[in-house]
């Protein structure tokens, strides 16, 4: 899988969106990152692996402590893609309405 692919699948549950969001507001134990979540710590560990792997976590060991933080690089890559389709999208939309504003143009005209 591609690297683009790794960082939107991992974006694309939601308890890693939401782990994500805990992590921009800065570094945390993973029992603090799995606090929140009604759910097992095997499987917070595996939505951290998947963050891990698309590079938008790193882990830091400090004494017995592991701190979790979030690096924001690999959503570039993603805001990048969407601006693309975006782009396309604009002139797709401009155009329908140019040729709208023509037609209407006309027909007030009589034509």
């Amino acid at each position: 899988m591609d690297h683009l692919s790794d960082v939107l699948t991992a974006i694309s549950h939601p308890t890693r969106r939401a782990i994500i969001g805990q992590l921009a507001k800065g570094p945390a134990r993973f029992s603090d990152v799995a606090a929140p979540f009604d759910t097992a710590l095997n499987a917070v560990t595996k939505h951290l692996k998947l963050l891990e792997r698309a590079g938008l976590i790193e882990r830091r060991k400090q004494g017995r402590e592991v701190f979790i933080s979030f690096r924001p690089e690999p959503l570039r890559e993603v805001a990048g893609w969407v601006k693309d389709y975006e782009r396309f999208w604009t002139q797709h939309l401009d155009r329908f309405e140019r040729y709208f504003a023509d037609k209407n143009e006309k027909k007030a005209k009589g034509k």
